[in-house]
Formats: structure tokens, sequence, C-alpha cells
């Protein structure tokens, strides 16, 4: 399935995104067990595409592609560099980031990001993928001079933490192997991210197993798996899209904060 949110009129709703545009409505939410199709439809074109989940957790892995690790000289982590971002950094497909009045440098991560669909508690990597609905595309937007000021004192938070600065979507595709996506980050139509899912330093189901072996991660919770190389600034006027293969295209303008 290809699980979208969306608002039509005053409701929102899920629904299954099919190869012919129209949306099947869900039952209720897809982290429900009884939620099923109903057999109704919509266009898409006559819905707002909403982020996929609503009030995430988001967790990140910073460092996590080999090849960004290379490009930014830093050294390998020993275990994922996590940190979170909170709810407010979301934003959904065509939503504006907003360029922070105080940003000076803000950079693009286009994202594989990983959607938890069950309550996991000390789960295996070996079966840590029993434990995902499905699979999205992120932008881990983040403010490079807060970054590394934080970084200098072992901390990583406010950086990351922008409203906004958490674009997801557009679905969940339920049925994709996450250890071989390429990654595309386009600014303004021009591909300055290309990378694939492989070059991974912890895998997508290795994060969920070490996530899950200090707190419970509940359905709706998401994983930002990390950026491979050529960040870059945005600024704004511009336009970002990350597109990974099997969910689709996540376009965000940038506008300057007001």
């Amino acid at each position: 399935m290809k699980i979208i949110r969306f608002q039509q009129d005053e409701l929102i709703a899920f629904g299954n995104l099919r190869d012919d545009g129209s949306i099947e409505y869900l039952s209720g939410s897809p982290f429900e067990e009884k939620a099923h199709l109903t057999g109704e439809f919509v266009a898409l074109d006559s819905v707002k595409i909403l982020s996929p989940v609503a009030r995430p957790r988001i967790f990140g892995a910073g460092f996590n592609y080999v090849s960004h690790i290379k490009e930014t000289g830093w050294n390998t982590p020993t275990r994922p560099a996590l940190f979170v971002k909170p709810e407010s950094s979301l934003a959904g497909p065509n939503d504006p980031i907003v360029y922070p009045s105080a940003g000076e440098v803000v950079h693009y991560e286009a994202e594989l990001v990983v959607v938890i669909g069950r309550t996991a508690r000390r789960v295996s990597e070996a079966d840590a993928l029993d434990y995902v609905l499905g699979y999205t595309c992120g932008n881990d937007v983040s403010e490079r001079v807060v970054q590394k000021e934080e970084m200098a004192f072992g901390c990583l938070f406010a950086g990351k933490a922008f409203d906004t600065f958490a674009p997801l979507g557009p679905v969940i595709n339920t049925e994709l192997d996450p250890s071989n996506l390429n990654i595309i980050g386009r600014l303004n139509g021009e591909v300055v991210q290309n990378g694939n899912s492989s070059d991974l330093l912890f895998s997508v189901p290795y994060l969920v197993a070490y996530l899950s072996s200090f707190m419970t991660l509940e359905p709706g919770d998401v994983i930002m798996t990390g950026t491979p190389s050529g960040v870059g600034e945005i600024k704004p006027g511009d336009v970002f899209e990350v597109e990974i293969e099997g969910i689709g295209v996540l376009s965000n303008p940038v506008i300057a904060d007001r």
C-alpha cells in the first residue's frame, strides 16, 4: 500500500493511493489493527496532501551515510549518533520551509524515513522490520551555525529543531526493502544528492532495534535515517525536493520568516 493522509474540506482521513491517481479511503488510522479499505474513492487532485503522520516523535541518526561522513570529515560513529526533532518541526508536502530570521547557514538533507507501525520494546535486529509500517521521504533541515556550536559541547538539538525543519511525505509505502533504495535531492530542479540506502552505516533494522533497546517505540514514531553526501545551503525562494523510488517526491518551497 501507499498510505496517504489527506484533507478533503473539513475531513482529515487516511487512504491508499492507487496508480490511477485515486485514493481509496481507510476506515480509520493505519496504526489501528482493524483499519481496512472501504471501497470508497476520491481523486488525488481534489484533496490536500498532509504529512503522513500527524504529531510524530521524530528521531534522527546523524553521520549515518559513509559518503556523508567522508564529506564532513567527522569520525565514523561507533554507535548511532541520535538526536530528536520536536513535533513543531513537522511539515507536509508543499508546505513551506520557514528560513529562520536568526538563521545564517541552513542546509537541506534528503533522507529515507522509517514509520513505526507497532509498539516495539527490546526487539531484535532480525525481527525489527516486523514493527515497521513503511517508509516515507524526509528532509532533515539544519541550521549549521547553531548545530556546530552545540556539537562543540556534545549536544545536538536546537540547530535541527526550528519550526518546519522536518518535512515528511508524500506517502508511506508499506512494501519497500529499505536496504537498497535510491535517494535523490534536487535544489531548484538540479540534482544535488544522489545516494542509495545501501551506503547506510547503521541499517534500518539496526536503528529500530537499537532505539527499542532503551525506549519504547510507539506507532507513528518516525526515524530519519541519515543523509547521503551532497548537502548544501537553501535560501528563501528555493524549492527543495526529495525523491525516493517507490515513495514519490516530497517538494517544499523555502520562505523567509515573517
